[in-house]
């Protein structure tokens, strides 16, 4: 009996402990004497007697004049603070900064950084369902419309009753953006908050709550921004990978050249794969200026390729080469040039053109 009577006793704490709210185990507990404490005389030192070396291990700070007073016993949250998480590439916080802020590094030329932020975080305001109240791309500043969010929360455990809530915020995001565009900051603060519950309304929050507000809207913020570099990367690699059409044609500078049917941005890294296959060593590279530096060491081929091919279909002597890429609209011209940079005749383009447009047709080259 006395063990059925402890089993229902431990169920009853459980819970109770169970049906605390969320506002309750976010306060500290236990005893609060020390809200009580007086602070206590100095020690008097007669006249006559030197003043002893007193420690100061132990003496608490002055508070600030701005520092609230009020956050000691029951008053005082013991949450875990607030972080900024940078889980996008290149991104990174700043040790000590009591705002909400995260810092994004150029890692992708295809658009410039602030864009790139600000189509990121309309996206994110799109698919959320929240709207826009202004936005000004020249002062790099956006204050949201209203977010409601409304639930119900329930009443003690033995109550069975319910009382709807409405919280409804604002925010505006501003980006600071380095002189030299590779840099950006973007900030959330919220600057409207109002939250309702039943007969009861409030339109302020401690200064914890508030960082909470502003960190958790930037991490989603920034979550989705880490979302779409993903999907795009994903994106991009499958075109890649897939086979490109290209033909003869002209640069231009109007030298022979092959003429492939891809943006440069595509383009740029699958001539990279079909020179591998088709045998060559990439030494250096400039993407900005479109030159690929190689050495043509021999298409590497299985034993059974053999039996249906010449050794060297292309013709190319096993020496250095340099390639140039260009834009050309929506497509992108790459030439054949010697060492000397002297661009290749149309006879030896034609030469090379088959084998290289074989490879570059084909969906089956691997990325490493």
């Amino acid at each position: 009996m006395a063990a059925k009577s402890l089993t229902v006793a431990a169920v009853s704490v459980g819970l109770l402990a169970a049906c605390a709210s969320k506002e309750e185990r976010e306060l500290a507990s236990g005893g609060f004497k020390y809200t009580e404490a007086t602070v206590g005389q100095t020690v008097k030192i007669p006249a006559d007697v030197d003043t002893p070396n007193f420690s100061k291990k132990y003496e608490l700070p002055t508070l600030g004049e701005s520092a609230p007073r009020d956050l000691v016993g029951r008053n005082l949250p013991v949450v875990s603070p607030s972080l900024v998480l940078p889980v996008v590439t290149g991104s990174h916080i700043t040790e000590g900064t009591k705002t909400a802020t995260v810092w994004f590094d150029k890692v992708d030329d295809s658009q410039p950084l602030d864009q790139a932020i600000w189509n990121s975080l309309l996206a994110f305001l799109e698919a959320q369902g929240i709207g826009v109240d202004s936005f000004d791309p020249e002062t790099n500043r956006l204050v949201t419309d209203w977010m409601i969010i409304s639930s119900e929360e329930e009443s003690s455990w033995y109550d069975w009753t319910s009382t709807e809530s409405q919280t409804g915020r604002r925010f505006e995001f501003t980006l600071d953006m380095k002189s030299h565009g590779r840099s950006a900051a973007l900030n959330a603060e919220l600057v409207d908050y109002l939250a309702s519950q039943g007969d009861t309304a409030t339109d302020s929050l401690s200064l914890l709550e508030e960082r909470q507000e502003e960190v958790g809207i930037l991490n989603q913020v920034i979550s989705h921004y880490d979302y779409e570099i993903r999907l795009a990367t994903s994106r991009k690699i499958q075109q890649i990978r897939q086979g490109l059409d290209m033909e003869m044609g002209f640069d231009a500078d109007g030298n022979p050249a092959f003429m492939i049917d891809s943006q440069y941005d595509i383009a740029w890294p699958r001539v990279q794969l079909v020179l591998r296959k088709l045998g060559f060593d990439v030494k250096d590279l400039d993407k900005s200026n479109g030159l690929l530096f190689v050495t043509f060491a021999g298409e590497d081929r299985s034993w059974w390729e053999g039996w249906f091919s010449s050794e060297n279909d292309m013709g190319l002597d096993e020496d250095d080469y340099r390639l140039q890429m260009k834009k050309a609209g929506a497509r992108t011209s790459l030439t054949f040039m010697n060492e000397e940079s002297v661009p290749f005749e149309a006879n030896q383009v034609s030469a090379i053109f088959p084998r290289f447009s074989e490879v570059m047709s084909d969906n089956d080259l691997d990325i490493q």
